[in-house]
């Protein structure tokens, strides 16, 4: 069953809808047959006509979108809709159509408040909706083979995590001469309280807590402004204390010349060391006490189910960004088929829980909102030169 999509934002100069629609395409679990593209009506007309769709089902602005499909006949509505606008418009958007009983797959950062954040997750479970956040960095195979060999135990305990994602792109003013994806990130009532913190930093804090299953106890953030005339930070470093004592850093860079997108984890067991590096996505580095290596490769048979499972091609032929995104794309669809054939019966587990159920691996709001409160802590611990308490309780269990 082919799942009905639709889409609120990636309208003409946006980068991310157009990898979202690769995505949601390649395993063919998704039609796109709605859209509210544009703040603009007519941009959102003329992407709307590009990709071939049902003029009456193109809206001018995501508040029609969502009363009009609403009204439509349920086998003829969106099931999903993805949302890639800026920030500040995660949450409009998402309670709009979490409030239609649509499933959402949402860029990150969820919001650019806590209160946001915990409304979206509220509503998602009591609804026993399916809400999926692209950290896509999760669907790398090696990711989750990083991931499995950690919580098995074989790097022994874990000591130290380095995690870094370098990016050289905003070392100008590029905000000044009205490029638009620096534009947004440089406003504050668009991006929220962080820029490049919030925007790859979340990343990192994300691929740290899915690689160890541990959460961050406190932190010291340094966020930097370092090209003059940004409004926002632009360089951030953060020094964290994780569950169980250990020790890590987050370092979060877009003016770092000449890097393109250098999101690299390493961590550090009393026994093994691991490393993977974003840029080279089909390696996992392994290291021996005395420096011995060991690099194990995408597709090669003797690697964890959960690395196997999110393998498309045979060992040799590169995968990356776009098959990374299209894992979450596939687990969602997993899920939203979940949980309607089990609608008569309650929630599916991976619907409305702490975590999908097994093979549903996708980050979910509740992995959202912990971005959010990091993001939060570590501006607060700026502002103040103080570490922080990260100690985050979500309120109650009922939301995902």
């Amino acid at each position: 069953m082919r799942l009905r999509l639709g889409m609120v934002g990636g309208g003409p100069g946006a980068f991310i809808g157009g990898v979202h629609r690769m995505a949601a395409a390649l395993d063919g679990d998704f039609d796109l047959v709605a859209g509210a593209f544009s703040s603009n009506p007519a941009r959102s007309e003329e992407t709307g006509r590009s990709l071939g769709l049902d003029p009456s089902r193109v809206y001018g602005s995501f508040e029609e979108m969502a009363r009009g499909e609403h009204a439509l006949p349920e086998p003829a509505r969106i099931q999903v809709v993805s949302i890639v606008t800026p920030n500040h418009l995660h949450h409009a958007v998402a309670k709009a159509f979490l409030e239609c009983g649509i499933h959402v797959v949402c860029d990150k950062p969820l919001t650019t408040t806590i209160e946001d954040a915990e409304e979206l997750c509220h509503l998602a479970a009591e609804r026993a909706l399916v809400f999926a956040l692209t950290h896509n960095y999760t669907g790398y195979p090696m990711v989750k083979e990083a991931r499995a060999r950690v919580r098995a135990g074989s790097l022994g305990s874990l000591r130290k995590v380095v995690v870094e994602y370098s990016q050289g792109w905003l070392r100008t003013l590029l905000e000044a001469e009205g490029q638009k994806q620096a534009e947004w990130r440089g406003d504050p009532d668009r991006a929220g309280v962080s820029s490049a913190l919030a925007d790859i930093g979340s990343h990192a804090h994300n691929l740290v807590r899915y690689v160890t299953g541990l959460e961050v106890t406190r932190l010291f953030a340094d966020l930097g402004t370092v090209v003059v005339g940004r409004a926002m930070e632009d360089d951030a470093t953060v020094l964290l204390e994780l569950e169980g004592g250990v020790r890590a850093v987050l370092m979060a860079s877009q003016i770092s010349t000449g890097e393109r997108n250098h999101l690299r984890l390493r961590a550090y067991g009393s026994d093994r060391a691991l490393d993977w590096c974003q840029e080279d996505p089909d390696r996992l580095r392994l290291v021996g006490p005395d420096g011995g290596e060991e690099i194990v490769f995408r597709g090669d048979p003797s690697l964890s189910m959960e690395a196997q499972s999110a393998t498309r091609l045979p060992a040799g032929h590169p995968e990356g960004f776009i098959e990374a995104f299209a894992n979450i794309y596939r687990g969602v669809a997993q899920a939203v088929r979940n949980s309607v054939a089990t609608a008569a019966v309650g929630p599916h587990a991976g619907v409305g829980a702490a975590s999908p159920a097994p093979g549903l691996d996708f980050p979910t709001v509740r992995d959202g909102a912990f971005g959010v409160h990091f993001i939060h802590r570590a501006v607060e611990s700026a502002a103040r030169g103080t570490w922080i308490d990260m100690t985050y309780e979500p309120p109650g269990k009922e939301s995902p």
